[in-house]
């Protein structure tokens, strides 16, 4: 694929100057593989195009490309994609990726999907999720599947794990309802709470929850 991504305006919004800076602190920022309940979820999938929303540095769209979708990777951070655009280069799948620069506070990508897929789309910085989840599930082409992940709780590490707030993170059916999911427009495949092991950052095993929603656009 040959996109171009428009230009970051001047006036940078909090978002984008939060997200450059964040990741202008390290040469890489995540591990470069691709989330699991995505490889999970999507594996046994026919490939199509595929609109990887918050793509970071892009392990999941390389991930997808290597599957034979076509993706298009978006993310509010330049240096972010960038990154993506070489490592996509380097695993031999740069054509089937565009990256393209869009914060998704303003706007959100144009076309439409056979696969969108958001992440862990969490910002400490303001992000409107409503909205944006709204715009995801109304990419999603005739019989396409939207899939969102998100952190269910803070992981057992986090010094906030003792809060008990149960609005810190949004849950299945409140992610469901803010991709408009009710009637017949769509079927709920997957909508739960799905734990899973890892290794905390004392290097200890731990367990983390995560919010898990599929659905497929019936037509």
């Amino acid at each position: 694929m040959t996109e171009r991504d428009p230009e970051p305006p001047t006036d940078q919004s909090e978002s984008v100057a939060f997200w450059e800076a964040h990741y202008g602190e390290k040469p890489q920022v995540w591990s470069g593989r691709p989330n699991g309940v995505l490889v999970a979820e999507v594996s046994d999938m026919a490939p199509g195009r595929a609109l990887d929303v918050g793509c970071g540095e892009g392990a999941d769209a390389i991930w997808l490309a290597g599957k034979g979708w076509r993706v298009t990777a978006v993310d509010v951070s330049r240096t972010a994609l960038e990154r993506g655009a070489r490592a996509a280069e380097e695993a031999g799948v740069g054509e089937l990726i565009g990256w393209q620069w869009c914060d998704l506070a303003d706007a959100f990508p144009g076309g439409a999907f056979d696969l969108v897929s958001l992440q862990y789309l969490h910002s400490p910085v303001e992000l409107p999720q409503d909205p944006i989840l709204g715009a995801a599930a109304a990419a999603v082409a005739s019989r396409g599947t939207v899939l969102v992940v998100s952190h269910a709780a803070f992981p057992p590490w986090s010094r906030h794990q003792d809060d008990h707030d149960d609005h810190a993170f949004p849950q299945p059916d409140e992610i469901a309802g803010s991709l408009g999911l009710e009637g017949d427009d769509w079927e709920i495949e997957i909508c739960e709470i799905r734990e899973r092991s890892t290794i905390a950052p004392s290097g200890e095993p731990a367990v983390i929850s995560d919010t898990v929603v599929r659905a497929r656009r019936r037509s």
